[in-house]
């Protein structure tokens, strides 16, 4: 029995008649932390599509939870899978508690005719705990800060326990204090939900977590480098990703990138590189 969560073969993706990924394969097994890294534009929002089963690619497989696109039904699917999206087009004054039982039905808003069942409420309500939010549950979300929202939107995708959860970009608009917040509760993932898969989309290498096990990393369209974090996320890597010399550090657990200065030396007529 295999223990894959997600599996990519051979994957192409065109549109409007030009072909935006170019071959991609990607393998993430139960309990791995992934990272998925490239430029604007490499192609990252694409691949989460499939992930997410709201797309299909133009050739090749992608099974997720044991199930081929193209042959599964794709609402069904997607009740599996918990999927953080900061840009969230939530306009209702909704209540945390309220915003995370939407998990269940996998709707914006309170889906009409539905009662949350007692099990569901009492879920809800641990997973809001679990991210910090359980003196909050009743602030409502016009109100809510970058913060609140981003860690609401982490319970609300693992109040229905997926076996994916995919975090989109989830530290978009925030601080640094709710950056840091969030990243803890991120972190926090790996003990409370210790079988779940996750893939974490950003092109900053600061805002990865430190539980963070694999990474695959992308430029127009092709993978540069995929497998463990560490031989993934390097100076050479990086620098011919983003095609520019980047110097990427590690300390603590937590990853870093600063650029290579390159300044012209008048004197010796040669590249200097500080």
């Amino acid at each position: 029995m295999t223990d894959d969560v997600l599996r990519l073969d051979a994957v192409t993706f065109r549109r409007n008649g030009r072909e935006i990924l170019h071959g991609i394969d990607l393998t993430v097994r139960a309990g791995e932390h992934w990272a998925l890294l490239g430029p604007n534009g490499a192609g990252k929002t694409t691949i989460v599509g499939f992930c997410a089963a709201q797309t299909h690619p133009t050739t090749g497989t992608v099974d997720v939870l044991g199930r081929r696109l193209g042959r599964v039904d794709m609402q069904e699917l997607r009740r599996h899978i918990g999927h953080v999206n900061p840009r969230h087009p939530l306009r209702s004054p909704l209540s945390v508690l309220e915003v995370v039982l939407t998990g269940f039905t996998g709707t914006i808003d309170m889906a009409m005719r539905w009662e949350p069942s007692v099990g569901q409420i009492a879920r809800a309500r641990r997973v809001i705990a679990e991210v910090g939010l359980a003196d909050r549950a009743e602030y409502v979300w016009p109100d809510m800060s970058q913060g609140e929202r981003g860690r609401a939107l982490v319970a609300r995708a693992l109040a229905p326990e997926p076996d994916l959860l995919l975090l989109d970009e989830p530290t978009t608009g925030l601080d640094v204090a709710a950056r840091e917040q969030l990243l803890e509760t991120i972190d926090s993932l790996a003990r409370t939900s210790p079988e779940v898969a996750s893939i974490l989309v950003t092109h900053h290498l600061e805002e990865l977590p430190e539980t963070t096990s694999h990474a695959m990393v992308i430029a127009h369209g092709d993978v540069v480098a995929s497998g463990r974090v560490h031989d993934v996320v390097t100076t050479d890597v990086i620098t011919e990703a983003f095609e520019h010399p980047i110097s990427v550090g590690h300390d603590g657990g937590r990853w870093s990138a600063r650029a290579i200065r390159t300044e012209f030396r008048h004197d010796f007529g040669t590249l200097d590189r500080r």
